[in-house]
């Protein structure tokens, strides 16, 4: 499709979306493109999700128990780990739809789904944010093994997980044989090391796909070296699909099929907060959605190539520096760039300019790097006092199974 006929489609659809639903049709107005829809609209958040949800999305004539009854939806919730949970309306089928999409955009892992027609994946993330299986018990490997998937989540305490388990995730992970692992990066690492440990190979593994939290250099370092395939990054949520993938030269890129991607309330180093509008669920679009991220849009790597985005993590989890300056999670993250003997880590600013640095270890020894790590720390926050670093054995996740790595003041 070329740019002025998606460009159409999309103004079609999003047309159809403001003029039909009723959390948009109020501020509708007469706008014939996209971007004037889009212009005409508020902002919108979780909180709008729910808010008389779910009639706010109905069109005239739809009943949420007939749309389940016909088959037509699933319905899903969000994580909870920006913000409390909210249900969701999806189309049947859209998210395997919608990851396909933005799979395509790696011509690597393209080439290898084509060559391997039903792939085995494993999933290694967190139980309670997994959207295929969600417990707190722990099934059996058949109840967690669903077509080509097998789930390996047995806690959403990684850390804490003991080598039996471990051992009983390798015995399952090397059963199945599967040609990429799809993972949240913290349960990804922690389950890699084991791997090394003991020595275990998954001999079709051709690569791995990061997502769920941000991925931090150290646990896309350690799966490199465990596993020797490519490590990726696919970005989205549940509620707006996989939104961007990160292509064979690490630039992350949309996915346009998807959703319209902004940037909004931009510092003067080109961060900002992403808000999206998506364009493949008809049941539940979201438009000018704050999804509560930041990013950092590129250029374009060349005539008509596409533009990219550097991921900043969460924009709760943002840091500030005793200069006012705001201190991401990627900046945070890229002071560990290198680092040797670490798994993981937690920056909390316990009062105002006063920071502790809790790591876990890989089993290796960490101090040089930590001679490195947190002077660069002290720089980037401008700190007149210094960090207090300390070796932990383990880090707790928030409700929803997921991380966070930069935790600031709150009086």
């Amino acid at each position: 499709m070329n740019t002025a006929s998606a460009s159409s489609s999309a103004d079609s659809i999003l047309r159809g979306y403001v003029q039909q639903i009723p959390l948009y049709r109020v501020a509708a107005g007469s706008a014939a493109t996209g971007s004037g829809l889009l212009a005409a609209l508020p902002y919108i958040t979780k909180q709008d999700i729910k808010r008389d949800f779910p009639r706010n999305f109905l069109r005239a004539g739809q009943s949420l128990d007939r749309l389940v009854a016909e088959n037509r939806v699933e319905i899903e919730h969000t994580a909870g780990t920006t913000d409390n949970r909210a249900d969701l309306i999806l189309e049947r089928g859209w998210w395997a739809r919608q990851e396909q999409w933005a799979l395509g955009l790696n011509d690597h892992i393209a080439q290898v789904l084509a060559e391997n027609p039903g792939a085995h994946r494993v999933t290694i993330s967190s139980p309670a944010c997994n959207g295929d299986i969600t417990y707190n018990g722990t099934p059996s490997v058949k109840r967690r093994t669903l077509g080509t998937t097998r789930v390996l989540s047995l806690s959403r305490f990684p850390f804490l997980l003991s080598t039996g388990d471990l051992d009983q995730m390798v015995r399952e992970a090397v059963e199945w044989d599967p040609v990429f692992l799809d993972t949240d990066p913290v349960y990804a690492a922690v389950f890699a090391l084991h791997c090394e440990r003991r020595g275990v190979k998954l001999p079709r593994l051709k690569f791995i796909l990061t997502s769920y939290e941000y991925t931090s250099v150290l646990h896309k370092r350690i799966l490199e070296r465990a596993f020797g395939v490519p490590v990726y990054n696919l970005y989205g949520s549940t509620e707006t699909g996989h939104l961007m993938m990160e292509r064979t030269d690490g630039r992350i890129v949309p996915s346009p099929t998807i959703a319209l991607l902004d940037v909004v309330d931009v510092d003067a180093r080109g961060i900002g907060e992403l808000v999206v509008s998506t364009l493949t669920n008809p049941y539940m679009p979201l438009l000018n959605y704050r999804i509560g991220d930041m990013v950092e849009r590129r250029a374009p790597d060349g005539p008509g190539g596409p533009v990219s985005y550097l991921l900043h993590g969460r924009a709760p989890d943002a840091l500030v520096g005793t200069d006012g300056q705001r201190v991401t999670t990627r900046d945070v993250d890229q002071c560990f760039a290198g680092a040797a003997g670490l798994l993981h880590y937690r920056l909390h600013e316990v009062a105002p300019g006063v920071f502790h640095l809790h790591y876990i270890t890989d089993g290796g020894d960490p101090a040089a790097s930590l001679r490195d790590i947190v002077p660069q720390l002290e720089q980037l926050l401008n700190l007149a006092q210094p960090i207090e670093s300390q070796a932990v054995k383990f880090l707790l996740p928030e409700n929803s199974g997921k991380f966070v790595f930069n935790y600031p003041y709150v009086g």
